[in-house]
């Protein structure tokens, strides 16, 4: 049987450490939302290299999944996405030209040293999906701006508005709030005490974790690396299991993970 190497059973996190390929079909998991930061195979370190079947491993585990990567990344891979029954997910409803649910994480450091292209200062994440894409939760991410303007119409339920009148005799009112847009401008962890060469940002996760998990619900990380999906789920009352197959990094994180776990005096 698969032992947890680190777990806080009070507030439903568990670390395993091992393959995902390996771990996953064993725990049987049945999740809310996948969180997947795979290596991008876009560096020369030895521990960047994609590790072929994880996608089938994960498919069984939850119908929705955002997962870290870059253009050259999904193209590459695109085949093997598909062929495990991932889908790039959108709304095709009503829609002549649907938009795909997708983010750009935008760091405030840019990563490279090369000098004839332009500075990279982002990465991306798109949610994949399995069977009917009505089915996927998903709850849109608002931001309050305090901004409310004259005349325009702000219903968070509807695809359309239709215009009969003024907006006053049709009680039509802003929220103050807007939609959250698709670049997500979060620090990078670099220099900032990372333990872990890629280690993301809470912040860019929470909204992330938000959108696809219903409260309540369950969050599995194949590659958990620092653990940030982890620090995110605890944050929103989440459960959440994360993977990792280095000992090393799981036991930074597990330490990472104990710290926060300590009681507020």
């Amino acid at each position: 049987m698969t032992s947890p190497y680190w777990e806080d059973p009070d507030a439903g996190l568990q670390l395993y450490l091992g393959d995902c390929r390996d771990i996953l079909p064993a725990l049987d998991l049945g999740a809310d939302l996948i969180i997947a930061d795979p290596p991008y195979e876009e560096t020369s370190h030895t521990w960047d290299r994609w590790p072929d079947g994880w996608l089938q491993a994960a498919a069984p585990v939850s119908r929705s999944m955002w997962c870290f990567g870059g253009l050259r990344m999904f193209m590459r891979y695109a085949d093997q996405f598909r062929a495990a029954g991932w889908h790039l997910s959108h709304d095709t409803i009503g829609k002549d030209d649907p938009d795909d649910v997708d983010v750009v994480w935008e760091k405030h450091n840019a990563s490279g040293p090369n000098n004839d292209r332009f500075r990279r200062v982002h990465e991306q994440a798109g949610l994949f999906y399995q069977g009917a894409w009505r089915d996927v939760y998903r709850q849109p991410q608002r931001i309050t701006t305090g901004v409310i303007e004259r005349g325009r119409v702000i219903n968070n339920g509807a695809k359309s508005i239709s215009h009969r009148g003024s907006y006053a005799n049709n009680g039509w009112t802003d929220s103050g709030t807007r939609l959250m847009t698709s670049v997500i401008k979060a620090r990078s962890m670099h220099r900032r005490g990372a333990i872990h060469p890629t280690e993301k940002p809470v912040p860019l996760l929470l909204p992330l974790v938000r959108y696809g998990c219903p409260p309540g619900g369950l969050v599995v990380d194949p590659f958990g690396g620092s653990c940030s999906t982890l620090v995110a789920a605890r944050q929103l009352g989440l459960r959440a299991v994360a993977i990792e197959g280095s000992e090393q990094h799981a036991e930074a994180a597990a330490h990472r993970l104990d710290t926060l776990a300590l009681p507020i005096a």
